[in-house]
């Protein structure tokens, strides 16, 4: 179980307090600068948080020597030993701990065979794809016998397959080994198919913390609203109400229910092959709408929009 308690990365910045729970995959998600990075490296014990505790089984892990800590982190980037081979980078945890040959090269063995590297423990670094580099760290920092694993937008380098395969591995990997893990993203699709719980953040501090649907279907504001949509929610006033609605709650057919239409001056389309966005002014704002299929719209067309009354955020700023 790895808890936050009170714990604050900036002064003025709103506390985290937090339960993560064995088997379990907690997501953070936030822009650039948000704070995702800065609470990473706090969990993990390479900085100090302004106030507030990191616990790990109730253990306060200000009290345990950082290299004693049951917490391992994997960054972005690739971070090997070049001229090892994958078997002694998995190995350098154990041989730091002074394990036993033996008892060293059946770990090793396991865990590669638990990252899909057992063919290539004999190979450099430099000779394994990114995919595979990445998971030969993750291979090294459940060496650790870490029970908490912190991974700071682990696969963002990676091409669009190769992280959907790594994501689903890693969930089977969590459940596995009962490990808790942190996970960084600036992605909300991502964010939401992957957290067993969710957090929101931003100016260093929580927004917003739950189930992942729950956060995508009640935001507590116009913020956290906006995070979790991509692109960025519309915003609409009404009688004094601001409500925020998201692109693909947008469509061009009414439909079959309580409903808002609304006027948009087209601006611009872009496609992806399976969807159209369109670029637009609504009532003075400028609106997005993620529609399905490939759609034939021309600038400066006034086309009818609609909402469902229930897709309508009635949310504080």
């Amino acid at each position: 179980m790895l808890q936050l308690e009170g714990l604050v990365l900036g002064t003025g910045a709103k506390p985290f307090d937090l339960q993560c729970p064995p088997a379990s995959l907690t997501v953070v998600l936030g822009r650039n600068l948000s704070g995702k990075s800065a609470l990473c490296r706090v969990i993990a014990g390479l900085d100090s948080p302004a106030a507030g505790r990191v616990l790990v089984d109730g253990l306060d892990q200000a009290e345990v020597p950082l290299r004693q800590r049951p917490v391992a982190m994997v960054y972005q980037a690739f971070v090997n030993y070049p001229h090892w081979t994958v078997a002694q980078n998995i190995a350098s945890p154990l041989r730091a701990r002074g394990t036993d040959q033996q008892t060293m090269r059946r770990h090793v063995e396991a865990i590669a065979e638990s990252v899909g590297l057992q063919p290539f423990l004999g190979r450099l670094p430099e000779q394994l794809s990114g995919g595979q580099q990445q998971r030969l760290a993750i291979a090294r920092a459940l060496a650790k016998d870490a029970r908490v694993l912190v991974m700071d937008e682990p696969f963002v380098n990676l091409d669009y397959k190769l992280r959907e395969t790594l994501r689903e591995e890693l969930v089977e990997l969590v459940r596995a080994r009962n490990i808790c893990v942190v996970y960084t993203t600036s992605d909300p699709a991502e964010a939401l198919a992957l957290g067993d719980q969710l957090v929101l953040v931003a100016a260093q501090g929580p927004l917003q913390a739950g189930d992942p649907m729950h956060l995508y279907r009640a935001p507590a504001s116009i913020a956290a609203a906006d995070l979790l949509s991509e692109p960025g929610i519309n915003r609409l006033e009404d009688a004094g109400v601001v409500y925020a609605v998201r692109p693909e709650h947008v469509d061009l057919e009414a439909p079959d229910a309580e409903n808002r239409a609304l006027t948009m001056t087209v601006q611009d389309t872009q496609t992806n092959g399976s969807q159209t966005y369109v670029y637009g002014v609504v009532q003075g704002q400028e609106w997005v709408a993620r529609l399905e299929g490939l759609r034939q719209l021309q600038a400066g067309e006034h086309r009818t929009l609609y909402v469902r009354d229930a897709d309508l955020l009635a949310l504080p700023g």
